[in-house]
């Protein structure tokens, strides 16, 4: 019988023809590039999140960083899974149904063993060769074998190492050879459902994943117990399985001798056995509804597809004469069969395997905008916080710095004015002790004696009871004083500058606790100023010649410059009295006259040396007063003579010496007041400073510290505003994520529904 039958299962003609395989494919495809974006924006999200905790701790907690580190390897997990994921179809049936023989019709080419009685004795799963090439790894082994071994391995008359039931051989198989295999579908044999009672382990190993279950049936018998209780089992582990039933070897039928002159015998047998099979797949199981079981029920001949493609495949035609009657009836509806699961398990497949990582990405990137969106806030927060932050301190700063040069220049002025107080103070107390320094000279009780060496000690000692004897005055008078005002004046600062401190800094204390109290100093260094004096202890006359001139021209310089100053125009405004006293202004200035010239004799006779000047002096005396009067005065003049050298004792000498000591000291000592008056001043005003000196750097610290914040704050404000930046744009790159998690649904998954 010669047919000529327009094939689609072929692999050289699908490409013409477009495929619903095709869809999966670009399902695939755009779901692997989907979470593959989604891979990088959560890593590139966990990453960035992970420098925004180490630059700013806060912004994120520990939770939202293990949900981001947790969902990145969620997406890594799916990103395998999808690389690995193909449309995968699960044939079981009893012993010596034919399930190798349908695969190996599929596949057009006989592949894995097949014959009568129980030859698969493992799952085998024919899937595309990625190399190109023929060959099987055995499951735990990364061993590639020959194709040929899979009849030892997997045959149950084999006398060769067998593997056991449960075990999984992979098999690889060209793409160009079926283009099911080129487009992602994995077809699985199984042993009989009848030879183990190990179902449960079946489903969970090698059935949990299945897009499409094909039941492949013998005609020849209905649907047994075992099969329907083992898809019973599959039903229970997965919602709605997509199940095929093939009714093999219909061809049977047509050979029997019995049935050829029965018209509607093998009618009959199919209603039979299509009744039984929507009852089982309706009723039983209830995955499709009764108009769906005519696209799920099929009555072929595995064996004549097989042999047909095989012939084919040779160069030959399909039908070369020696096949049963109805075989294009059974090739077409085999055909048909795969047409069916082709549009089916593309579909399933999609819903099956992308349905949930599609509804699990969309929660991922939901979940992922929900956490964005709340750093995004925080940061916003933390911000907003911080730059409040910095505007109060600011503005704390600007008040410390303005009062800062308040209180300074205060503070100046106090020190100032403290200064030039101290210095007067000590001014007036130096001067009252000089005036009183002849008490204190004679308070000095160490023995004296005139001799050189013993007057040089005697003087030494005398030098160190006066400056301790001064000093100690002025301590007494001033220190308790001074260091009042300095103590008041320096609580003045504490308490002015205290309120610039922060709270917990204000309890302060200027003073070091390891120094002395401050006490003014004061320097007289008696020994340094007395230095140069030299005591003059000889006997001198207190009425000798010499003084006595000295006496005489300082009367006569007075009277004469009194006289001027009474004759002067200003001291004279009645002219009359000028004229009435013109006679005894004459008479008074002749007497000048006379004494002058007699004192300038007298001093130039005390001046000569010799006996002429004394003869000379005498003379004139005598011509003048009288030799009477010069004896009684002489007389005089010699008993006062030894009186006093009489009285020149040693008692005599140390109050001279005191005297004169008294004198020179006096007169060094004013001239240092103003010097030392100073020096106490600026001790004053070296410890004011200081302590303010103390206070400032104090209060410059705080600000400081405040400056530090402050810039510490703006570094952290640039860092948050560029990190808000970062969580805004990865809130808005998960919108973009969903709406394609979306447009994925719309064009893959919203079809299926």
């Amino acid at each position: 019988m010669a047919v000529n039958i327009n094939r689609t299962i072929g692999f050289g003609d699908s490409l013409l023809t477009p495929s619903p395989l095709q869809v999966f494919g670009q399902a695939k495809e755009q779901i692997n590039n989907i979470f593959v974006d989604v891979q990088n924006y959560v890593h590139d999200a966990y990453e960035r999140m992970i420098d925004v905790n180490n630059l700013c701790p806060g912004v994120i907690n520990e939770n939202e960083l293990d949900s981001i580190l947790d969902y990145r390897t969620q997406v890594r997990g799916i990103c395998e899974v999808l690389t690995r994921d193909q449309m995968k179809v699960a044939f079981f049936g009893r012993t010596s149904n034919g399930k190798s023989t349908v695969i190996n019709a599929m596949l057009g080419e006989k592949v894995l063993p097949s014959g009568r009685g129980h030859t698969t004795n493992c799952f085998l799963q024919v899937e595309g060769s990625p190399t190109g090439d023929a060959y099987l790894i055995t499951e735990g082994s990364n061993e590639k074998q020959n194709i040929e071994s899979v009849t030892h391995l997997a045959h149950a008359l084999s006398n060769g190492k067998q593997l056991n039931e449960k075990e999984l051989v992979h098999v690889y198989w060209p793409k160009d050879k079926c283009r099911l295999l080129s487009d992602d579908v994995a077809l699985v044999d199984s042993p009989g459902i009848d030879v183990t009672q190990h179902l449960d382990d079946w489903i969970d190993a090698h059935c949990i994943d299945a897009d499409v279950f094909v039941l492949v049936v013998n005609t020849d018998s209905l649907l047994s117990n075992t099969e329907k209780n083992f898809f019973h089992k599959v039903s229970t582990n997965l919602s709605k399985p997509t199940i095929f039933i093939l009714n093999n070897r219909w061809d049977a039928s047509a050979n029997e001798p019995e049935f050829i002159d029965k018209f509607n015998s093998q009618e009959q047998e199919r209603e039979q056995h299509m009744e039984r099979a929507t009852d089982f797949l309706v009723k039983e199981l209830k995955v499709c509804t009764p108009e769906e079981v005519v696209s799920r029920v099929f009555f072929i001949s595995a064996k004549e597809v097989l042999q047909a493609r095989v012939e084919e495949h040779n160069g030959f035609p399909l039908n070369n004469g020696v096949l049963a009657d109805g075989f294009d009836a059974r090739y077409l509806e085999f055909e048909e069969f795969e047409r069916r699961f082709e549009e089916c398990i593309s579909k399933s497949a999609i819903k099956t395997k992308f349905l949930n990582h599609s509804q699990q990405g969309k929660h991922i990137v939901k979940e992922m905008h929900k956490i964005m969106e709340t750093i995004y806030k925080r940061i916003q927060e933390q911000t907003n916080l911080k730059t409040c932050q910095k505007y109060e301190l600011q503005k704390k700063l600007n008040v410390i710095e303005q009062q800062l040069i308040s209180i300074t220049n205060q503070m100046k002025m106090k020190i100032q004015q403290m200064v030039d107080d101290v210095k007067d103070k000590v001014s007036k107390a130096l001067n009252d002790e000089i005036r009183r320094l002849s008490v204190l000279v004679d308070e000095f009780n160490l023995p004296f004696q005139p001799e050189e060496l013993v007057l040089n000690v005697y003087k030494i000692e005398l030098h160190s009871h006066v400056e301790a004897g001064v000093v100690s005055n002025l301590r007494t008078r001033l220190s308790t004083a001074l260091a009042k005002h300095i103590d008041q004046c320096q609580k003045e600062m504490i308490d002015k500058m205290s309120t610039l401190l922060p709270d917990d800094e204000q309890n302060i204390n200027v003073t070091n606790p390891h120094r002395e109290p401050f006490e003014v100093l004061f320097s007289l260094p008696c020994d340094n100023l007395c230095d140069d004096f030299h005591e003059q202890l000889e006997f001198k006359f207190s009425w000798g010649l010499s003084k006595l001139v000295t006496r005489v021209l300082t009367l006569v310089n007075w009277s004469h410059n009194q006289s001027r100053v009474l004759l002067s125009p200003s001291h004279n405004p009645l002219t009359s009295a000028v004229d009435g006293s013109f006679n005894s202004f004459d008479q008074n200035l002749a007497v000048e006259n006379n004494l002058s010239m007699i004192s300038r004799v007298v001093a130039a006779s005390v001046g000569t040396q010799g006996t002429m000047g004394g003869l000379v002096l005498a003379g004139l005396m005598l011509k003048t007063v009288g030799w009477r009067l010069i004896i009684a005065t002489g007389t005089i003049y010699g008993v006062l003579y030894v009186y006093e050298r009489l009285s020149w004792t040693t008692k005599a000498k140390e109050r001279e010496f005191k005297r004169q000591y008294v004198e020179h000291a006096t007169t060094k000592l004013r001239s240092i007041v103003i010097v030392t008056s100073a020096y106490c001043s600026h001790q004053v005003q070296q410890e004011l400073s200081t302590s303010f000196a103390r206070l400032f750097q104090l209060v410059n610290e705080s600000a400081s510290d405040l400056d530090g914040e402050m810039t510490n704050l703006d570094r952290e404000i640039s860092m948050l505003t560029r990190f808000s930046e970062v969580a805004e744009v990865l809130r808005n790159n998960s919108d973009l994520r969903k709406v394609e998690y979306e447009r994925f649904d719309e064009t893959f998954l919203c079809v299926q529904n």
